[in-house]
């Protein structure tokens, strides 16, 4: 392996990571690495630093920007570009590569596999929240006061300038199930981004509501960022595909917050068709002498159980106050 990619993963914090040169080494040729050496840097400096024409150096960041592994800054003028900070950002924006052979998405999905339970267990020790928090689905819940905007779906698109819709990275790496892949919603920079790569497709308001009350249909989970401003993705996860979800359910590490809201069943009108507990991806729901029944410690309050209830016998009641949300995401802090 060339040193040089064994450096460009070392700059996102996986010097130690074979997969992840190896990732880099597929995506970016020998020339390609050596710009993303240099970088932060503008298509004239680029020019100068590598020998390149200043068309050349253009075309060669337009190209690094396509495949997901720079970002550019329009503070400046020209734009700087710089590479991912990050394997959260190289791993959402290289995934999408319109290009990507089969072979890079394997890896992806290798690394996920044997390199990524020991990295969460990690990040749940150090960040005083979990990565990502679950929003409720769009229906309506019992809550002593207003439902607040930021875990709301509606309440977050209605904020929203810009919104966008990706495939879902997980499901696109993995292929574990048959869920619609056309499903991660992008809001405002987030989906300026992907329109502008070409990942991403511009959606109205109502048109992402469709998309999230199929996906609630279907049986996906919304996810986000957690904090209160939802300022970049809505991702609608299953439980086989998910990079947070299964480490939860599998291995009970703490990278998903659950909503505010846990699942609330009236036995007077369950007919215990015990569709809810086929949906469950957190085993939190049973059945006892024929009756569905919520197990409280492992509810996580994402609403799939209610959304399709033939009956309308489960509802959605507040359980936590609004601070359990935090201001900021947890890693920040």
């Amino acid at each position: 392996m060339d040193s040089k990619y064994t450096e460009l993963a070392a700059k996102i914090g996986l010097g130690h990571s074979e997969r992840i040169a190896r990732l880099f080494s597929i995506i970016a040729d020998d020339r390609e690495a050596e710009a993303l050496m240099v970088l932060p840097a503008n298509a004239p400096l680029l020019s100068e630093k590598l020998g390149l024409s200043l068309k050349e150096a253009g075309d060669m960041l337009r190209t690094l920007f396509v495949k997901g592994l720079v970002f550019p800054s329009l503070k400046t003028d020209p734009p700087t570009y710089r590479l991912g900070r990050d394997i959260v950002q190289f791993h959402d924006a290289t995934l999408l590569w319109p290009d990507a052979p089969r072979d890079f998405l394997d890896l992806w999905q290798e690394w996920t596999e044997e390199e990524w339970p020991d990295m969460a267990k990690a990040m749940e020790q150090i960040s005083p929240k979990p990565f990502m928090r679950i929003i409720p689905v769009g229906l309506t819940v019992r809550a002593q006061g207003q439902v607040l905007s930021f875990e709301d779906v509606e309440g977050i698109l209605d904020q929203s300038a810009e919104i966008a819709v990706t495939n879902c990275t997980c499901r696109l790496a993995a292929h574990k199930c048959d869920k619609t892949v056309e499903a991660c919603i992008q809001v405002n920079n987030a989906a300026s981004y992907a329109i502008a790569r070409g990942t991403g497709r511009r959606l109205t308001k109502e048109e992402a509501l469709d998309l999230c009350r199929e996906a609630e249909e279907e049986g996906l989970i919304h996810t986000t960022f957690n904090s209160r401003s939802v300022d970049h993705v809505i991702c609608n996860c299953c439980g086989c595909c998910c990079q947070f979800l299964p480490e939860h359910i599998k291995r009970g590490t703490r990278v998903v917050d659950p909503s505010r809201f846990r699942a609330r069943i009236d036995p007077d009108e369950c007919t215990a068709c015990e569709t809810c507990v086929d949906r469950c991806y957190f085993e939190a729901i049973s059945m006892q002498d024929d009756v569905a029944v919520i197990d409280a410690d492992k509810c996580m309050g994402c609403g799939v159980c209610a959304v399709t209830c033939p009956v309308e016998a489960i509802a959605m009641i507040e359980v936590l106050a609004p601070d359990h949300v935090p201001e900021k995401l947890g890693l920040a802090h």
